[in-house]
């Protein structure tokens, strides 16, 4: 199997996803606890959107349990910046 990037997203990556039911696009930036903030489109590591984020590559669909029902959204690109 060859990946294009071989990215898989972790702590620190930017993320772009879409929402598949609204085709709304959304970036976030994975962050620790104090770091994050919506607004600025950074998400907790702890959050339940990173967590199923976490591991995974672009173009991968993920399923998010939100307190309004489950939400599928798919990883469009994956940035991690350079240490």
């Amino acid at each position: 199997l060859s990946k294009l990037s071989g990215e898989t997203i972790t702590f620190g990556a930017k993320v772009k996803i879409v929402d598949e039911e609204n085709e709304q696009e959304t970036n976030y930036q994975i962050v620790g606890p104090y770091e994050a903030n919506l607004e600025d489109g950074l998400i907790s590591v702890a959050s339940p959107i990173a967590k199923a984020l976490i591991g995974k590559e672009e173009g991968m669909s993920v399923i998010v349990t939100t307190p309004s029902g489950a939400k599928h959204y798919e990883i469009l690109s994956i940035e991690i910046p350079k240490a």
